[in-house]
């Protein structure tokens, strides 16, 4: 796995060959949208009274999703459609957000749970880094039928379309701990295999 720490500054060469020229303007403003992501999601979770944390992680899920879409927006990229949810698609390359865990912890135990949905799933499995070994092993959760229905494209997201994961932790109180980005490929047994990853710088985060 290639680690680059993506500070400001130039661009790396990846970003570049995934985003063009909007690569710079990408490492500065997916930080800031987060952040933003995260104060909305905090003032649910107070508004909510809650012990239970998942009014932050449902809101912060769809607000990173919406800030995302507004930037490509912005950009003058596309926005698609999968299934009701919006990504962002840059370059032909859409972004795939991803919070990992509720507290720091490093990007290698990231791991898809086994709860995910099947359209999560296939985004991964067919718009992701191709497998090492051919197709995914079939195990026993789903048919032969559902499980290549796992490996088509989603149209609506673009048949050449390829995903860039953003991955970050987060929680109420601590706000976005670290972010990465880069290209991953889903593994059997739902971890992640890194072919390249970088280090984004974590924005101030003033709470609403």
């Amino acid at each position: 796995m290639s680690v680059v720490r993506g500070d400001r500054g130039e661009p790396s060469d990846w970003a570049v060959s995934r985003f063009g020229r909007h690569a710079g303007g990408l490492v500065e403003v997916i930080p800031e949208q987060l952040a933003k992501a995260h104060a909305r999601a905090h003032a649910v979770h107070l508004t909510a009274r809650l012990k239970k944390r998942s009014p932050y992680g449902s809101t912060l899920a769809e607000a990173v999703r919406e800030n995302l879409t507004d930037t490509a927006r912005e950009l003058g990229e596309a926005v698609r459609d999968v299934r009701g949810y919006e990504y962002a698609v840059i370059n032909d390359h859409a972004l795939f957000p991803f919070k990992y865990a509720n507290r720091p912890k490093p990007l290698e135990q990231a791991r898809l749970a086994a709860n995910a949905s099947p359209t999560r799933r296939r985004m991964l499995l067919s718009h992701g880094p191709e497998p090492e070994d051919g197709l995914f092993p079939l195990g026993e959760e789903y048919t032969t039928e559902e499980y290549e229905n796992l490996h088509e494209t989603f149209e609506a997201l673009g048949a050449s379309t390829r995903l860039v994961c953003l991955f970050f932790t987060a929680d109420p109180e601590g706000g976005i701990h670290v972010i990465h980005w880069g290209d991953a490929r889903l593994e059997p047994d739902r971890t992640f295999t890194w072919l390249h990853s970088e280090q984004l710088r974590v924005a101030p985060q003033p709470l609403e």
